[in-house]
């Protein structure tokens, strides 16, 4: 199994930026998982001696419980197997969006097998998006080799 990203090369991104991007693809995914497998929410009190008075003081904190199911071969063959990424390179805007067009005709969910990733504009992109964001590329799920391959053969390595 394979992660699959997509960046746009025609943004010119520095690799500091190009980094940051691919690890937010890389990221979103398993923050979705998490967020949607939050089954707990506890507050536990403790005390600790402050220490400049040597008053005890209260503290209170918030502990979350994740309990959730992934699929088997997420996890044999992606999470404790080999954790392989590739990277490819889309010419430009509607380059990037074909994949999310090849995504949804293998019948792919966005938000669950598929993301894209908009960059806030706040360092060195300029807004393309009436909301102030550009668009920089699009994440994928961990994905069976073949699965993968058939999306990212249109697509060349990033270089």
């Amino acid at each position: 199994m394979r992660r699959l990203f997509i960046m746009r090369k025609d943004l010119h991104m520095s690799p500091g930026k190009l980094a940051a991007q691919v690890g937010h693809c890389s990221e979103v995914f398993w923050l979705n998982w998490i967020r949607g497998n939050v089954s707990l929410r506890s507050v536990s009190e403790r005390e600790e001696i402050q220490p400049d008075t040597g008053e005890p003081v209260k503290i209170s904190e918030i502990h979350y419980e994740i309990k959730g199911n992934i699929d088997n071969k997420i996890y044999e063959d992606y999470i404790c197997g080999s954790i392989v990424k590739t990277i490819c390179e889309a010419r430009n805007k509607n380059h990037l969006l074909k994949a999310v067009n090849m995504a949804y005709e293998i019948g792919m969910i966005e938000g669950t097998d598929f993301g894209l990733i908009f960059d806030n504009c706040m360092t060195e992109l300029t807004p393309e998006e009436e909301n102030g964001t550009t668009l920089t590329g699009i994440w994928f799920r961990p994905l069976e080799d073949d699965v993968a391959h058939s999306i990212s053969k249109k697509y060349q390595l990033y270089k």
